[in-house]
Protein backbone atom coordinates (compact mmCIF):
# COMPACT_ATOMS: atom_id res chain seq x y z
CA UNK A 1 0.00 0.00 0.00
CA UNK A 2 2.64 2.37 1.07
CA UNK A 3 5.08 1.58 -1.98
CA UNK A 4 1.87 1.97 -4.55
CA UNK A 5 1.10 5.67 -3.03
CA UNK A 6 4.56 6.46 -3.39
CA UNK A 7 4.78 5.36 -6.76
CA UNK A 8 1.47 7.78 -7.12
CA UNK A 9 3.38 10.63 -5.71
CA UNK A 10 6.48 10.10 -8.14
CA UNK A 11 4.31 10.10 -11.21
CA UNK A 12 3.11 13.16 -10.21
CA UNK A 13 6.03 14.61 -9.92
CA UNK A 14 7.48 13.76 -13.08
CA UNK A 15 5.00 14.79 -15.08
CA UNK A 16 4.73 18.81 -13.53
CA UNK A 17 6.83 19.86 -16.66
CA UNK A 18 4.16 20.88 -19.38
CA UNK A 19 0.52 20.87 -20.02
CA UNK A 20 0.74 18.14 -22.03
CA UNK A 21 2.63 16.47 -19.09
CA UNK A 22 0.25 17.37 -16.81
CA UNK A 23 -3.05 16.24 -18.90
CA UNK A 24 -1.05 13.02 -18.99
CA UNK A 25 -0.25 12.67 -14.94
CA UNK A 26 -3.50 13.35 -14.41
CA UNK A 27 -4.94 11.04 -16.54
CA UNK A 28 -1.89 8.04 -14.86
CA UNK A 29 -2.51 9.26 -11.91
CA UNK A 30 -6.40 8.32 -11.99
CA UNK A 31 -5.16 4.65 -12.96
CA UNK A 32 -3.20 4.59 -10.68
CA UNK A 33 -5.65 5.94 -7.59
CA UNK A 34 -7.79 3.43 -8.66
CA UNK A 35 -5.59 0.45 -8.95
CA UNK A 36 -4.48 1.69 -5.27
CA UNK A 37 -7.98 1.91 -4.29
CA UNK A 38 -8.91 -1.37 -5.38
CA UNK A 39 -6.13 -3.24 -3.61
CA UNK A 40 -6.90 -1.18 -0.84
CA UNK A 41 -10.69 -2.73 -0.74
CA UNK A 42 -9.46 -6.06 -1.56
CA UNK A 43 -7.04 -5.86 1.54
CA UNK A 44 -9.57 -4.96 4.23
CA UNK A 45 -11.92 -7.30 2.77
CA UNK A 46 -9.06 -10.52 3.18
CA UNK A 47 -8.40 -9.30 6.77
CA UNK A 48 -12.30 -8.89 8.15
CA UNK A 49 -13.12 -12.38 6.05
CA UNK A 50 -10.30 -14.47 7.92
CA UNK A 51 -11.39 -12.53 10.99
CA UNK A 52 -14.57 -13.50 10.21
CA UNK A 53 -13.56 -17.40 9.42
CA UNK A 54 -10.52 -18.34 11.31
CA UNK A 55 -10.60 -22.07 9.92
CA UNK A 56 -9.90 -20.45 6.84
CA UNK A 57 -7.30 -18.43 8.27
CA UNK A 58 -5.89 -21.47 9.61
CA UNK A 59 -5.58 -23.40 6.79
CA UNK A 60 -3.72 -21.10 4.49
CA UNK A 61 -1.05 -20.98 7.45
CA UNK A 62 -2.14 -17.65 9.30
CA UNK A 63 -2.46 -18.59 12.59
CA UNK A 64 -3.88 -15.53 14.59
CA UNK A 65 -7.13 -16.68 14.92
CA UNK A 66 -6.61 -20.75 16.13
CA UNK A 67 -8.32 -20.27 19.36
CA UNK A 68 -11.69 -19.76 17.55
CA UNK A 69 -14.14 -21.38 15.10
CA UNK A 70 -17.36 -19.57 13.74
CA UNK A 71 -20.29 -20.54 14.09
CA UNK A 72 -21.02 -20.28 10.85
CA UNK A 73 -24.66 -21.59 10.86
CA UNK A 74 -25.87 -19.29 12.85
CA UNK A 75 -28.60 -16.20 11.91
CA UNK A 76 -26.14 -13.83 13.23
CA UNK A 77 -23.16 -15.13 11.53
CA UNK A 78 -25.22 -15.57 7.99
CA UNK A 79 -26.64 -12.36 8.35
CA UNK A 80 -23.15 -10.09 8.69
CA UNK A 81 -21.37 -12.59 5.82
CA UNK A 82 -24.53 -11.47 3.81
CA UNK A 83 -23.83 -7.41 4.70
CA UNK A 84 -20.45 -7.74 4.42
CA UNK A 85 -20.97 -8.92 0.60
CA UNK A 86 -23.48 -6.06 -0.04
CA UNK A 87 -21.12 -3.57 1.87
CA UNK A 88 -17.83 -4.90 -0.30
CA UNK A 89 -19.90 -5.19 -3.93
CA UNK A 90 -21.30 -1.46 -3.65
CA UNK A 91 -17.87 0.08 -1.99
CA UNK A 92 -16.19 -1.92 -5.53
CA UNK A 93 -18.78 -1.05 -8.03
CA UNK A 94 -17.34 2.67 -7.13
CA UNK A 95 -14.30 2.02 -8.60
CA UNK A 96 -13.70 2.55 -12.11
CA UNK A 97 -12.73 -0.29 -13.74
CA UNK A 98 -11.98 1.34 -16.98
CA UNK A 99 -8.99 2.97 -15.13
CA UNK A 100 -7.48 -0.21 -14.59
CA UNK A 101 -4.29 -2.44 -16.03
CA UNK A 102 -5.55 -6.16 -17.03
CA UNK A 103 -4.46 -8.14 -13.97
CA UNK A 104 -6.29 -5.72 -12.04
CA UNK A 105 -9.66 -5.87 -14.20
CA UNK A 106 -9.57 -9.68 -13.96
CA UNK A 107 -9.54 -9.22 -10.11
CA UNK A 108 -12.11 -6.93 -10.08
CA UNK A 109 -14.32 -9.36 -12.20
CA UNK A 110 -13.20 -12.22 -9.78
CA UNK A 111 -13.76 -10.07 -6.83
CA UNK A 112 -17.46 -9.02 -8.01
CA UNK A 113 -18.92 -12.34 -9.29
CA UNK A 114 -17.43 -14.11 -5.75
CA UNK A 115 -19.71 -11.34 -3.82
CA UNK A 116 -22.05 -11.50 -6.05
CA UNK A 117 -22.32 -15.96 -5.87
CA UNK A 118 -22.56 -15.64 -2.93
CA UNK A 119 -25.43 -13.38 -2.37
CA UNK A 120 -27.49 -15.58 -4.67
CA UNK A 121 -27.02 -18.57 -2.88
CA UNK A 122 -28.43 -16.92 0.29
CA UNK A 123 -31.84 -17.34 -0.97
CA UNK A 124 -31.19 -20.93 -0.35
CA UNK A 125 -31.68 -22.84 3.22
CA UNK A 126 -28.01 -24.81 2.77
CA UNK A 127 -27.91 -23.96 6.86
CA UNK A 128 -31.19 -26.25 7.42
CA UNK A 129 -29.19 -29.48 6.30
CA UNK A 130 -25.76 -28.70 7.23
CA UNK A 131 -24.06 -32.18 7.64
CA UNK A 132 -23.84 -35.52 5.76
CA UNK A 133 -21.89 -38.60 5.42
CA UNK A 134 -19.84 -36.66 2.98
CA UNK A 135 -19.50 -33.32 4.20
CA UNK A 136 -19.49 -32.86 8.30
CA UNK A 137 -18.04 -30.69 11.06
CA UNK A 138 -18.11 -33.97 12.88
CA UNK A 139 -15.24 -35.82 10.73
CA UNK A 140 -13.52 -32.51 9.78
CA UNK A 141 -13.10 -31.58 13.33
CA UNK A 142 -11.61 -34.77 14.32
CA UNK A 143 -9.21 -34.40 11.64
CA UNK A 144 -8.37 -31.18 13.02
CA UNK A 145 -7.41 -32.40 16.92
CA UNK A 146 -6.03 -35.49 16.04
CA UNK A 147 -3.10 -33.42 14.82
CA UNK A 148 -3.28 -34.88 11.46
CA UNK A 149 -4.88 -31.73 9.72
CA UNK A 150 -4.70 -27.52 9.73
CA UNK A 151 -3.94 -27.10 13.48
CA UNK A 152 -0.34 -27.23 14.58
CA UNK A 153 0.28 -28.89 17.78
CA UNK A 154 3.98 -27.31 18.25
CA UNK A 155 4.00 -24.94 20.61
CA UNK A 156 1.86 -24.54 24.36
CA UNK A 157 -0.60 -21.89 22.86
CA UNK A 158 -0.97 -24.34 19.75
CA UNK A 159 -2.31 -26.73 22.45
CA UNK A 160 -4.22 -23.98 24.59
CA UNK A 161 -6.02 -22.78 21.06
CA UNK A 162 -7.39 -26.35 20.77
CA UNK A 163 -8.81 -26.12 24.05
CA UNK A 164 -10.77 -22.96 23.01
CA UNK A 165 -11.59 -24.38 19.62
CA UNK A 166 -13.67 -27.13 21.20
CA UNK A 167 -15.49 -25.38 23.53
CA UNK A 168 -17.01 -23.19 20.16
CA UNK A 169 -17.54 -26.59 18.42
CA UNK A 170 -19.71 -27.26 21.54
CA UNK A 171 -21.48 -24.66 20.08
CA UNK A 172 -21.71 -25.16 16.59
CA UNK A 173 -22.85 -28.70 17.45
CA UNK A 174 -25.56 -27.60 19.25
CA UNK A 175 -26.45 -24.93 16.23
CA UNK A 176 -26.52 -27.22 14.14
CA UNK A 177 -28.92 -29.33 15.98
CA UNK A 178 -31.25 -26.32 16.08
CA UNK A 179 -31.18 -25.79 12.07
CA UNK A 180 -32.10 -29.29 11.42
CA UNK A 181 -34.67 -29.29 13.29
CA UNK A 182 -35.94 -25.95 11.96
CA UNK A 183 -35.44 -28.11 8.18
CA UNK A 184 -38.01 -30.83 9.82
CA UNK A 185 -40.36 -28.35 10.40
CA UNK A 186 -39.80 -26.45 7.00
CA UNK A 187 -39.59 -29.77 4.57
CA UNK A 188 -35.80 -28.92 4.77
CA UNK A 189 -34.09 -32.40 5.32
CA UNK A 190 -30.94 -34.54 4.13
CA UNK A 191 -31.86 -37.90 2.29
CA UNK A 192 -32.28 -40.47 5.05
CA UNK A 193 -29.65 -42.69 4.06
CA UNK A 194 -27.23 -40.23 4.06
CA UNK A 195 -27.54 -39.68 7.98
CA UNK A 196 -27.50 -43.29 8.61
CA UNK A 197 -24.47 -43.42 7.01
CA UNK A 198 -23.02 -40.48 9.12
CA UNK A 199 -24.16 -41.63 12.40
CA UNK A 200 -21.43 -44.55 12.67
CA UNK A 201 -19.21 -41.81 11.59
CA UNK A 202 -20.09 -39.90 14.58
CA UNK A 203 -20.59 -42.89 17.37
CA UNK A 204 -16.67 -43.67 16.49
CA UNK A 205 -15.46 -41.09 18.77
CA UNK A 206 -17.92 -41.44 21.71
CA UNK A 207 -15.06 -43.56 23.61
CA UNK A 208 -15.46 -44.45 27.38
CA UNK A 209 -11.64 -43.97 27.63
CA UNK A 210 -10.40 -40.86 26.72
CA UNK A 211 -6.66 -42.00 26.07
CA UNK A 212 -8.63 -43.68 23.15
CA UNK A 213 -10.06 -40.87 21.65
CA UNK A 214 -8.40 -39.39 18.32
CA UNK A 215 -8.69 -36.36 20.27
CA UNK A 216 -5.97 -37.15 22.72
CA UNK A 217 -3.22 -38.27 20.09
CA UNK A 218 -1.59 -34.11 20.34
CA UNK A 219 -1.39 -35.34 23.83
CA UNK A 220 0.56 -38.59 23.03
CA UNK A 221 2.42 -36.94 20.41
CA UNK A 222 3.32 -34.16 22.65
CA UNK A 223 6.92 -32.00 21.55
CA UNK A 224 9.27 -33.30 23.92
CA UNK A 225 10.42 -29.71 24.87
CA UNK A 226 7.47 -28.73 27.04
CA UNK A 227 8.25 -28.78 30.56
CA UNK A 228 6.93 -30.68 32.84
CA UNK A 229 4.53 -28.31 34.28
CA UNK A 230 2.49 -27.76 30.94
CA UNK A 231 3.12 -31.10 30.09
CA UNK A 232 1.30 -32.38 33.08
CA UNK A 233 -1.20 -28.92 32.63
CA UNK A 234 -2.22 -30.35 29.02
CA UNK A 235 -2.60 -33.74 29.88
CA UNK A 236 -5.05 -32.62 32.29
CA UNK A 237 -7.28 -29.94 30.18
CA UNK A 238 -7.11 -31.96 27.24
CA UNK A 239 -8.56 -35.02 29.72
CA UNK A 240 -10.96 -33.26 30.91
CA UNK A 241 -12.12 -31.19 27.41
CA UNK A 242 -12.77 -34.57 25.79
CA UNK A 243 -14.07 -35.98 28.74
CA UNK A 244 -16.70 -33.42 29.63
CA UNK A 245 -17.10 -31.18 26.85
CA UNK A 246 -16.03 -32.54 22.87
CA UNK A 247 -17.29 -36.43 23.54
CA UNK A 248 -20.92 -34.96 25.50
CA UNK A 249 -21.00 -32.89 22.16
CA UNK A 250 -20.61 -35.76 19.48
CA UNK A 251 -23.52 -37.68 21.62
CA UNK A 252 -25.99 -34.88 21.82
CA UNK A 253 -25.53 -34.76 17.80
CA UNK A 254 -26.08 -38.86 17.53
CA UNK A 255 -28.59 -38.91 19.63
CA UNK A 256 -31.01 -36.19 17.51
CA UNK A 257 -29.62 -38.29 14.45
CA UNK A 258 -30.66 -41.38 15.78
CA UNK A 259 -33.94 -40.74 17.86
CA UNK A 260 -35.49 -37.97 16.05
CA UNK A 261 -34.04 -36.78 12.60
CA UNK A 262 -33.67 -40.53 11.07
CA UNK A 263 -37.21 -40.77 11.35
CA UNK A 264 -37.81 -37.16 9.45
CA UNK A 265 -35.46 -37.16 6.94
CA UNK A 266 -36.92 -37.54 3.28
CA UNK A 267 -36.88 -40.93 1.80
CA UNK A 268 -36.13 -38.87 -1.93
CA UNK A 269 -32.36 -38.37 -2.77
CA UNK A 270 -32.49 -35.75 -5.38
CA UNK A 271 -32.11 -31.82 -4.80
CA UNK A 272 -35.86 -31.37 -6.82
CA UNK A 273 -37.57 -32.59 -4.21
CA UNK A 274 -36.41 -29.95 -1.46
CA UNK A 275 -38.62 -26.70 -1.48
CA UNK A 276 -37.45 -24.32 -4.89
CA UNK A 277 -35.27 -27.29 -5.29
CA UNK A 278 -35.17 -27.53 -9.19
CA UNK A 279 -34.37 -23.70 -8.99
CA UNK A 280 -31.06 -24.66 -6.28
CA UNK A 281 -29.93 -27.08 -8.27
CA UNK A 282 -29.73 -24.98 -11.32
CA UNK A 283 -27.90 -22.20 -8.98
CA UNK A 284 -24.97 -25.20 -8.00
CA UNK A 285 -24.86 -26.06 -11.32
CA UNK A 286 -23.72 -22.49 -12.61
CA UNK A 287 -21.87 -22.32 -9.44
CA UNK A 288 -20.04 -25.54 -10.03
CA UNK A 289 -19.64 -25.16 -13.67
CA UNK A 290 -18.90 -21.51 -14.19
CA UNK A 291 -21.41 -21.72 -17.23
CA UNK A 292 -25.04 -20.83 -17.85
CA UNK A 293 -25.76 -24.88 -19.16
CA UNK A 294 -28.85 -26.36 -18.60
CA UNK A 295 -29.40 -29.95 -16.86
CA UNK A 296 -30.51 -31.25 -19.69
CA UNK A 297 -27.74 -29.67 -21.83
CA UNK A 298 -24.93 -31.33 -19.48
CA UNK A 299 -27.23 -34.84 -19.31
CA UNK A 300 -26.68 -34.95 -23.06
CA UNK A 301 -23.11 -34.25 -23.30
CA UNK A 302 -22.44 -37.18 -19.81
CA UNK A 303 -24.61 -39.78 -22.38
CA UNK A 304 -22.07 -38.87 -25.22
CA UNK A 305 -19.14 -38.73 -23.71
CA UNK A 306 -19.63 -42.54 -21.76
CA UNK A 307 -20.91 -43.81 -25.37
CA UNK A 308 -16.99 -42.27 -26.76
CA UNK A 309 -15.16 -43.35 -24.08
CA UNK A 310 -16.42 -46.80 -24.17
CA UNK A 311 -15.33 -47.56 -28.09
CA UNK A 312 -11.52 -46.08 -26.34
CA UNK A 313 -11.74 -48.94 -24.39
CA UNK A 314 -12.65 -51.53 -26.67
CA UNK A 315 -9.47 -50.50 -28.13
CA UNK A 316 -7.61 -51.63 -24.67
CA UNK A 317 -9.33 -54.71 -25.00
CA UNK A 318 -7.90 -55.84 -28.46
CA UNK A 319 -4.82 -54.68 -27.57
CA UNK A 320 -4.47 -56.91 -24.42
CA UNK A 321 -6.10 -59.58 -26.11
CA UNK A 322 -9.69 -59.59 -24.01
CA UNK A 323 -12.20 -62.04 -25.68
CA UNK A 324 -15.53 -60.60 -24.70
CA UNK A 325 -18.00 -58.18 -24.33
CA UNK A 326 -17.26 -54.25 -21.96
CA UNK A 327 -19.13 -55.43 -19.35
CA UNK A 328 -17.18 -58.91 -18.86
CA UNK A 329 -13.83 -56.63 -19.08
CA UNK A 330 -15.34 -54.47 -16.36
CA UNK A 331 -15.51 -57.94 -14.15
CA UNK A 332 -12.06 -59.07 -15.13
CA UNK A 333 -10.47 -56.02 -14.22
CA UNK A 334 -12.79 -55.81 -10.85
CA UNK A 335 -12.21 -59.39 -9.54
CA UNK A 336 -8.97 -61.22 -11.22
CA UNK A 337 -6.15 -61.34 -8.28
CA UNK A 338 -3.39 -59.66 -10.18
CA UNK A 339 -4.48 -56.16 -10.09
CA UNK A 340 -4.81 -56.16 -6.64
CA UNK A 341 -2.33 -55.65 -3.11
CA UNK A 342 -3.20 -57.65 -0.49
CA UNK A 343 -2.10 -54.88 2.17
CA UNK A 344 -3.53 -51.56 2.29
CA UNK A 345 0.35 -50.02 3.36
CA UNK A 346 1.37 -51.75 -0.32
CA UNK A 347 -1.01 -49.39 -2.09
CA UNK A 348 -0.06 -46.47 -0.08
CA UNK A 349 3.34 -47.42 -0.46
CA UNK A 350 2.59 -47.34 -4.34
CA UNK A 351 1.35 -43.95 -4.84
CA UNK A 352 4.47 -42.82 -2.74
CA UNK A 353 6.92 -44.70 -4.94
CA UNK A 354 5.41 -42.94 -7.97
CA UNK A 355 6.11 -38.77 -6.72
CA UNK A 356 9.52 -39.41 -7.49
CA UNK A 357 9.18 -40.66 -11.13
CA UNK A 358 6.32 -38.30 -12.12
CA UNK A 359 7.73 -35.10 -10.76
CA UNK A 360 10.72 -35.86 -13.19
CA UNK A 361 8.30 -36.58 -16.06
CA UNK A 362 6.84 -33.51 -15.32
CA UNK A 363 9.63 -31.43 -16.81
CA UNK A 364 8.81 -32.14 -20.52
CA UNK A 365 5.37 -30.63 -20.29
CA UNK A 366 5.67 -27.68 -17.12
CA UNK A 367 8.28 -24.99 -16.55
CA UNK A 368 6.29 -23.90 -13.61
CA UNK A 369 6.33 -25.78 -10.62
CA UNK A 370 5.37 -25.45 -7.22
CA UNK A 371 8.07 -25.39 -4.12
CA UNK A 372 5.75 -26.59 -1.61
CA UNK A 373 6.19 -30.31 -0.46
CA UNK A 374 4.14 -33.15 -0.82
CA UNK A 375 3.35 -36.23 0.38
CA UNK A 376 0.85 -38.88 0.90
CA UNK A 377 -1.63 -40.00 3.62
CA UNK A 378 -4.09 -42.74 4.08
CA UNK A 379 -8.06 -41.18 4.76
CA UNK A 380 -8.10 -41.87 8.03
CA UNK A 381 -10.11 -44.99 9.16
CA UNK A 382 -13.03 -43.29 10.50
CA UNK A 383 -14.07 -41.72 7.37
CA UNK A 384 -12.74 -43.73 4.98
CA UNK A 385 -16.37 -46.20 3.92
CA UNK A 386 -17.41 -42.64 3.13
CA UNK A 387 -14.60 -40.96 1.47
CA UNK A 388 -13.79 -40.85 -2.28
CA UNK A 389 -11.01 -43.06 -3.94
CA UNK A 390 -8.23 -39.96 -3.37
CA UNK A 391 -8.48 -36.14 -1.93
CA UNK A 392 -6.19 -33.41 -2.15
CA UNK A 393 -5.23 -31.25 1.08
CA UNK A 394 -2.73 -27.95 0.22
CA UNK A 395 0.11 -26.88 1.71
CA UNK A 396 0.58 -23.66 3.16
CA UNK A 397 3.08 -21.39 0.98
CA UNK A 398 5.33 -21.07 4.22
CA UNK A 399 6.39 -24.75 4.01
CA UNK A 400 5.07 -25.21 7.23
CA UNK A 401 2.60 -27.87 6.18
CA UNK A 402 2.92 -30.09 2.75
CA UNK A 403 0.30 -30.60 -0.02
CA UNK A 404 -1.04 -34.17 1.41
CA UNK A 405 -2.80 -36.43 -1.36
CA UNK A 406 -5.32 -38.75 0.92
CA UNK A 407 -5.33 -41.89 -0.61
CA UNK A 408 -8.23 -44.11 0.24
CA UNK A 409 -7.33 -47.94 1.00
CA UNK A 410 -10.52 -49.07 2.31
CA UNK A 411 -11.46 -52.50 0.87
CA UNK A 412 -8.40 -52.94 -0.63
CA UNK A 413 -9.59 -55.55 -3.43
CA UNK A 414 -11.94 -52.81 -4.70
CA UNK A 415 -8.71 -50.78 -5.43
CA UNK A 416 -7.57 -51.63 -8.60
CA UNK A 417 -3.91 -50.85 -9.45
CA UNK A 418 -4.49 -50.15 -12.78
CA UNK A 419 -6.49 -47.01 -11.46
CA UNK A 420 -3.32 -45.42 -9.63
CA UNK A 421 -1.42 -43.46 -12.46
CA UNK A 422 -4.69 -41.42 -13.28
CA UNK A 423 -5.63 -40.75 -9.82
CA UNK A 424 -1.77 -39.75 -8.69
CA UNK A 425 -1.97 -37.69 -11.85
CA UNK A 426 -5.38 -35.63 -10.55
CA UNK A 427 -4.81 -34.99 -7.01
CA UNK A 428 -0.82 -35.18 -7.33
CA UNK A 429 1.31 -34.14 -9.68
CA UNK A 430 0.76 -31.84 -12.09
CA UNK A 431 -2.97 -32.32 -11.04
CA UNK A 432 -4.36 -30.33 -7.68
CA UNK A 433 -0.91 -29.88 -6.16
CA UNK A 434 0.38 -27.89 -9.24
CA UNK A 435 -2.32 -25.64 -9.50
CA UNK A 436 -3.71 -25.01 -6.02
CA UNK A 437 0.08 -24.88 -4.98
CA UNK A 438 1.26 -22.31 -7.90
CA UNK A 439 -1.42 -20.56 -7.56
CA UNK A 440 -1.04 -20.26 -3.57
CA UNK A 441 3.27 -19.37 -3.63
CA UNK A 442 2.08 -16.62 -6.29
CA UNK A 443 2.09 -13.41 -4.01
CA UNK A 444 1.64 -11.11 -6.91
CA UNK A 445 -2.12 -12.16 -6.47
CA UNK A 446 -4.36 -10.50 -4.33
CA UNK A 447 -5.05 -12.71 -1.14
CA UNK A 448 -8.53 -13.66 -2.41
CA UNK A 449 -7.02 -14.93 -5.62
CA UNK A 450 -4.34 -16.58 -4.14
CA UNK A 451 -6.33 -18.54 -1.80
CA UNK A 452 -9.73 -18.59 -3.35
CA UNK A 453 -10.95 -21.38 -6.25
CA UNK A 454 -13.58 -22.12 -8.94
CA UNK A 455 -14.70 -25.66 -9.21
CA UNK A 456 -14.67 -26.63 -12.30
CA UNK A 457 -11.37 -24.82 -13.23
CA UNK A 458 -9.80 -27.01 -9.78
CA UNK A 459 -11.41 -30.20 -10.95
CA UNK A 460 -11.47 -29.62 -14.44
CA UNK A 461 -7.28 -29.21 -14.78
CA UNK A 462 -7.19 -32.30 -12.57
CA UNK A 463 -9.08 -34.51 -15.01
CA UNK A 464 -7.25 -32.83 -18.00
CA UNK A 465 -4.15 -33.59 -16.06
CA UNK A 466 -4.97 -37.23 -15.97
CA UNK A 467 -5.45 -36.80 -20.03
CA UNK A 468 -1.62 -35.70 -19.84
CA UNK A 469 -0.55 -39.58 -18.76
CA UNK A 470 0.40 -40.18 -21.97
CA UNK A 471 2.44 -37.13 -22.93
CA UNK A 472 4.24 -37.26 -19.91
CA UNK A 473 5.05 -41.01 -20.28
CA UNK A 474 3.11 -43.11 -18.39
CA UNK A 475 -0.11 -45.16 -18.79
CA UNK A 476 2.95 -47.47 -20.76
CA UNK A 477 0.79 -50.48 -19.33
CA UNK A 478 -2.52 -50.45 -21.19
CA UNK A 479 -4.24 -51.86 -18.45
CA UNK A 480 -3.03 -48.02 -16.47
CA UNK A 481 -4.33 -46.73 -20.04
CA UNK A 482 -7.49 -48.44 -19.14
CA UNK A 483 -7.58 -47.00 -15.82
CA UNK A 484 -7.26 -43.32 -17.32
CA UNK A 485 -10.13 -44.29 -19.54
CA UNK A 486 -12.44 -45.65 -16.85
CA UNK A 487 -11.60 -42.29 -14.63
CA UNK A 488 -12.38 -40.19 -17.68
CA UNK A 489 -15.45 -42.55 -18.20
CA UNK A 490 -16.54 -41.92 -14.21
CA UNK A 491 -16.25 -38.45 -14.30
CA UNK A 492 -18.60 -38.61 -18.00
CA UNK A 493 -20.94 -41.42 -16.12
CA UNK A 494 -21.07 -38.27 -13.39
CA UNK A 495 -22.93 -35.47 -15.66
CA UNK A 496 -25.23 -38.25 -16.22
CA UNK A 497 -26.16 -39.68 -12.97
CA UNK A 498 -25.91 -35.94 -11.16
CA UNK A 499 -28.19 -34.71 -13.20
CA UNK A 500 -30.77 -37.73 -13.26
CA UNK A 501 -30.66 -37.70 -9.41
CA UNK A 502 -31.01 -34.01 -9.31
CA UNK A 503 -33.10 -32.68 -12.04
CA UNK A 504 -34.51 -36.37 -13.79
CA UNK A 505 -35.42 -37.36 -10.37
CA UNK A 506 -33.89 -40.66 -10.90
CA UNK A 507 -33.46 -42.78 -7.81
CA UNK A 508 -30.51 -44.28 -6.13
CA UNK A 509 -30.76 -47.83 -7.59
CA UNK A 510 -31.34 -45.70 -11.17
CA UNK A 511 -28.06 -44.23 -10.41
CA UNK A 512 -26.50 -47.64 -8.73
CA UNK A 513 -27.87 -49.16 -12.02
CA UNK A 514 -26.51 -46.82 -14.48
CA UNK A 515 -23.10 -47.04 -12.79
CA UNK A 516 -22.88 -51.33 -13.35
CA UNK A 517 -24.13 -50.91 -16.69
CA UNK A 518 -21.70 -48.51 -17.61
CA UNK A 519 -18.54 -48.05 -15.94
CA UNK A 520 -15.67 -50.38 -14.00
CA UNK A 521 -16.27 -49.32 -10.47
CA UNK A 522 -17.03 -52.03 -7.85
CA UNK A 523 -19.96 -51.77 -6.04
CA UNK A 524 -18.61 -50.46 -2.85
CA UNK A 525 -17.25 -47.52 -4.71
CA UNK A 526 -20.47 -47.15 -6.72
CA UNK A 527 -22.19 -46.65 -3.14
CA UNK A 528 -20.31 -44.26 -1.87
CA UNK A 529 -20.18 -41.72 -5.28
CA UNK A 530 -23.97 -42.29 -5.39
CA UNK A 531 -24.28 -41.04 -1.91
CA UNK A 532 -21.49 -38.69 -2.28
CA UNK A 533 -23.94 -37.35 -5.25
CA UNK A 534 -26.80 -36.87 -3.44
CA UNK A 535 -24.92 -35.39 -0.79
CA UNK A 536 -23.73 -32.22 -2.28
CA UNK A 537 -25.12 -31.51 -5.68
CA UNK A 538 -23.89 -30.21 -8.69
CA UNK A 539 -20.22 -30.86 -7.88
CA UNK A 540 -19.49 -33.77 -9.79
CA UNK A 541 -20.16 -32.02 -13.05
CA UNK A 542 -17.00 -29.61 -13.02
CA UNK A 543 -14.99 -32.43 -13.59
CA UNK A 544 -16.16 -33.24 -17.07
CA UNK A 545 -17.33 -29.90 -18.14
CA UNK A 546 -14.21 -27.88 -16.80
CA UNK A 547 -11.46 -30.88 -18.78
CA UNK A 548 -13.57 -30.47 -22.59
CA UNK A 549 -13.59 -26.51 -21.92
CA UNK A 550 -9.48 -26.77 -21.29
CA UNK A 551 -9.02 -29.17 -24.00
CA UNK A 552 -11.14 -26.81 -25.97
CA UNK A 553 -8.77 -24.04 -25.41
CA UNK A 554 -5.87 -26.09 -25.70
CA UNK A 555 -6.86 -27.25 -29.10
CA UNK A 556 -7.88 -23.51 -30.08
CA UNK A 557 -4.59 -22.18 -28.86
CA UNK A 558 -2.91 -25.33 -30.98
CA UNK A 559 -4.45 -24.21 -34.26
CA UNK A 560 -4.33 -20.79 -34.04
CA UNK A 561 -0.56 -20.81 -33.08
CA UNK A 562 0.75 -24.21 -34.88
CA UNK A 563 4.49 -24.10 -34.90
CA UNK A 564 4.61 -21.27 -32.34
CA UNK A 565 2.47 -23.22 -29.74
CA UNK A 566 4.98 -24.15 -26.79
CA UNK A 567 3.00 -26.55 -24.31
CA UNK A 568 5.19 -25.60 -21.79
CA UNK A 569 3.79 -21.84 -21.96
CA UNK A 570 0.18 -22.95 -22.17
CA UNK A 571 0.46 -24.76 -19.37
CA UNK A 572 1.93 -21.60 -17.79
CA UNK A 573 -0.42 -19.30 -19.08
CA UNK A 574 -3.38 -21.54 -17.38
CA UNK A 575 -1.82 -21.97 -14.25
CA UNK A 576 0.05 -18.84 -13.18
CA UNK A 577 -2.87 -16.29 -12.56
CA UNK A 578 -4.94 -18.95 -10.32
CA UNK A 579 -8.57 -20.25 -10.62
CA UNK A 580 -11.18 -18.32 -12.26
CA UNK A 581 -14.41 -19.42 -14.48
CA UNK A 582 -13.94 -20.98 -17.66
CA UNK A 583 -15.11 -18.07 -19.89
CA UNK A 584 -12.64 -15.59 -17.94
CA UNK A 585 -9.82 -18.62 -19.04
CA UNK A 586 -10.85 -18.53 -22.35
CA UNK A 587 -10.53 -15.25 -22.91
CA UNK A 588 -7.22 -14.57 -20.81
CA UNK A 589 -5.85 -17.59 -23.58
CA UNK A 590 -7.50 -15.61 -26.47
CA UNK A 591 -4.93 -12.67 -25.04
CA UNK A 592 -2.62 -14.69 -24.81
CA UNK A 593 -2.42 -16.09 -28.43
CA UNK A 594 -3.18 -12.82 -29.99
CA UNK A 595 0.32 -11.82 -28.39
CA UNK A 596 2.18 -14.56 -29.57
CA UNK A 597 1.34 -14.22 -32.98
Amino acid sequence: MKNSVAALLAVLVVFVGCGESREKSASDAVAIDAGVALHALFDEHFERDLEMNPLDATFIGDYRYNDRMANTNSPEYIAAAAAMDEEFLARLLEIDREQLNYQDQLSYDLFKLNREQSLEGNQFPFELQPINQFYSMTSFFVQLGSGTSAHPFTTVKDYEDFLSRADQFSINIDQVITNMKEGVKQGVTQPRILIEKLVPQIEAHIVDDVTLSDFYKPVQNMPEDFSAEDRARLTAAYADKISNTIIPAYQRISNFLGDEYIAAARETVGLYAQPNGEEWYAYMVRLRTTTDMSPDEIHQIGLNEVARIHEEMRGVMEEVGFDGTLQEFFEFVNTDDQFFYDDAEELIQGYRDMSGHISELTKKLFDIMPNTRFEVRRVEPFREASSSSGSYQAGTPDGSRPGIFYANAYDIKSRGKWAMESLFLHEAIPGHHFQIMIQRENEALPGFRRFGGFTAFSEGWGLYAESLGKELGVYTDPYQYFGALNAELWRSVRLVVDTGLHAKQWTRQDVLDYMSANAARPEVQAISEAERFMAIPGQALAYKVGQLKIREIRSKAEAALGDKFNIRDFHTEVLKDGAMPLSMLEAKIDRWVQSQL
